[in-house]
């Protein structure tokens, strides 16, 4: 599929980049699947200027209003799904049934939620107070409210893995909130979400209150992030970028949400369910890749299961289809990018050089276009292995075996940087319970990679600041504001 050229989205206008286009290329056949606007530092800051000029009243729109408009954007999503699941393989790799599925269906669902987030109250009574004389004043009964007030302007710098769903994530509950948006999306697959601002822009989203800028540079980014009118970033993506972000956030005092990398520990204690940990561990190697941040990438196995849940992930492994995205029944498809690519395999050869034992995977499968990377198991390793302690971004799952109790295992699992999604696999559901209050991750699956799409949703440590995802969400986008009468 090649697509035309897209224009910069800025107070309402479809606009011409200064820089002229980038090519976006499909990782499936390197082919290009379209071509992304390049901004220059001007129009980024006009994009911020315009979403500040729209926020006085977009924030004082009512309720009702923005929620008919999100849940429009939703009906117009779902009206186009096929054509937008098209385009989102295409730049991003996915399958057909991830694409569709997991990531129109998801952005759909989640400008659904959000209409209904838009209604949900944002005053809170507190208990009354009551306060002799003093030298602030008589003495009275003083009541009180916590208001939920929106930030201002939010830029959102969304990811590559998944376009429709992450950016419907930040830009939803923003709007919901009363915020306006500066959404710069990741430069190797932007071209959903500039389907996505159509959509908005066709359900009656005034101009400016929704701006999408892009580029290849990194000066892209840096702009939509230093604006003087810039109030807030929402980041998702490496650690590394969101250090350099928050360091920007932090000389202008702006507010952050930021949702980084992950290294999950999948923790599987000899009374387990092996077939539900090998599933759930399995989806490591074939959703998306492995480039997801929740996927359960480090194994911590007790000595027990250790050897036949190495066996067991290995034949799992031999079951995965690869290949073309778009083909019927094909599971695994390629990484987003040549250079992630490059990145991922030099993992794997570290993981060799360090001593890893390579049980599955370690070889470039022999196509002659695409980025693809075999689904790699590496068992025998230790906890001071790079392969174990980086986030390797792609389908490679490290086993650290262990020997002791729940003291070894705990220790074992927060001997890490990370702290986004950890799991536990045990048949004592007491003792999971147990061990998931001790892990130091913002969340913890249970016998499951499940996810509950009200909970709160955010890591610990260098794996994130604050938390997004259900009401979650409506709250990491507003400020509390305190009002006091007598």
């Amino acid at each position: 599929m090649k697509g035309g050229a897209e224009r910069l989205f800025i107070g309402g206008e479809w606009t011409e980049p200064d820089g002229g286009h980038y090519e976006v290329i499909n990782p499936a056949t390197e082919e290009v699947a379209g071509l992304a606007p390049e901004a220059g530092r001007r129009q980024v800051y006009a994009a911020a200027s315009a979403a500040r000029a729209a926020f006085p009243a977009w924030s004082r729109t009512a309720p009702e209003e923005r929620a008919a408009i999100l849940d429009r954007a939703a009906d117009l999503i779902q009206r186009d799904s096929a054509a937008y699941a098209e385009l989102a393989r295409a730049e991003t790799g996915a399958t057909t049934a991830t694409a569709l599925g997991m990531q129109v269906a998801v952005g759909a669902a989640r400008f659904r939620r959000y209409a209904r987030g838009a209604l949900e109250p944002v005053e809170t009574g507190l208990p009354p107070q009551v306060n002799p004389a003093g030298p602030m004043g008589k003495a009275g009964i003083f009541g009180a409210l916590a208001v939920r007030q929106p930030v201002g302007v939010v830029t959102c710098i969304t990811s590559y893995n998944n376009p429709w769903a992450n950016a419907a994530g930040k830009v939803a509950p923003a709007l919901a909130m009363g915020n306006t948006v500066v959404v710069k999306p990741a430069p190797q697959d932007p071209l959903s979400v500039y389907r996505m601002a159509a959509a908005l822009a066709e359900a009656g989203v005034p101009p400016g209150v929704v701006n999408v800028v892009t580029g290849s540079a990194p000066a892209v980014g840096e702009a939509a992030v230093d604006s003087p009118d810039v109030d807030m970033v929402s980041f998702t993506g490496s650690t590394a970028v969101g250090q350099r972000i928050a360091e920007v956030c932090g000389r202008g005092m702006k507010r952050q949400l930021m949702e980084l990398g992950g290294k999950g520990a999948a923790v599987v204690f000899d009374d387990a369910d092996l077939d539900s940990a090998v599933m759930g561990i399995g989806t490591t190697f074939s959703f998306y890749s492995g480039q997801i941040c929740t996927a359960p990438t480090r194994v911590i196995a007790q000595r027990g299961i250790y050897e036949r849940l190495v066996e067991k992930l290995s034949g799992y492994v031999g079951f995965l289809t690869m290949g073309d995205p778009a083909a019927p029944g094909t599971v695994v498809g390629p990484v987003i990018s040549a250079a992630h690519r490059d990145r991922v395999e030099s993992y794997i050869e570290l993981g060799k050089k360090e001593g890893a034992r390579l049980v599955a995977g370690g070889e470039r499968p022999s196509y002659d276009k695409g980025f693809y990377v075999a689904p790699t198991l590496f068992a025998g390793c230790t906890n001071d292995m790079r392969v174990v302690r980086e986030e390797i971004f792609g389908p490679v799952v490290v086993v650290v075996p262990f020997d002791g109790d729940e003291e070894e295992a705990v220790a074992l699992a927060n001997d890490s940087d990370f702290g986004l999604i950890d799991y536990v696999w045990s048949g004592d559901v007491a003792r999971a319970f147990r061990i998931a209050r001790r892990l130091r991750a913002g969340g913890v699956g249970v016998n499951t990679i499940g996810r509950n799409m009200e909970a709160p949703f955010g890591g610990f440590k260098k794996s994130g600041v604050g938390r997004d995802v259900g009401s979650y969400a409506l709250h990491a986008y507003s400020e509390t504001q305190a009002i006091v009468w007598t």
